[in-house]
């Protein structure tokens, strides 16, 4: 079977490290994009996916990304479930990140130089562990937390 995930988008909201306790590191961020489709009134939908990076690329996301910051993501599609504080089920689909492409922010001009930098493939295991307060499940954002 063939998983794999590459989008370029903008950061959502500027992303925090944090650290499982077996002492990964793990960030998770949410990549926005316009679809490539107009809807009716001729203007083109945007999406929003949420993302999870370990280790070295989970570095490398806090140290140079922000909110708005354009990036380039290579990855496979993973599906979580966990059950949420009131005891119902919820399952969300993310991308686990194998590497990272800086493109810019919006703040920077087009002709900035990307970097890139990937973690082994051994860093993503099934039995990763995962944390459910690292992604919200209500997905909703603010109009001024869009970065375009």
């Amino acid at each position: 079977m063939i998983n794999r995930v590459v989008l370029v988008g903008r950061l959502t909201k500027t992303p925090e490290l944090k650290t499982t306790t077996t002492g990964l590191s793990v960030i998770t961020f949410t990549l926005a994009f316009d679809n490539k489709t107009k809807g009716a009134d001729g203007q083109r939908a945007s999406s929003f996916i949420n993302c999870t990076a370990w280790r070295q690329s989970a570095e490398f996301v806090a140290k140079y990304c922000e909110k708005g910051t354009q990036i380039g993501v290579d990855g496979s599609l993973q599906e979580r479930r966990y059950q949420r504080r009131d005891g119902t089920n919820a399952s969300v689909i993310e991308v686990v990140v194998d590497s990272v492409t800086l493109l810019g922010s919006k703040n920077q001009n087009s002709a900035t130089s990307s970097q890139t930098v990937s973690a082994p493939a051994s860093a993503y295991q099934e039995d990763e562990p995962t944390s459910n307060d690292l992604l919200s499940d209500d997905g909703d954002l603010a109009d001024d937390d869009l970065p375009f």
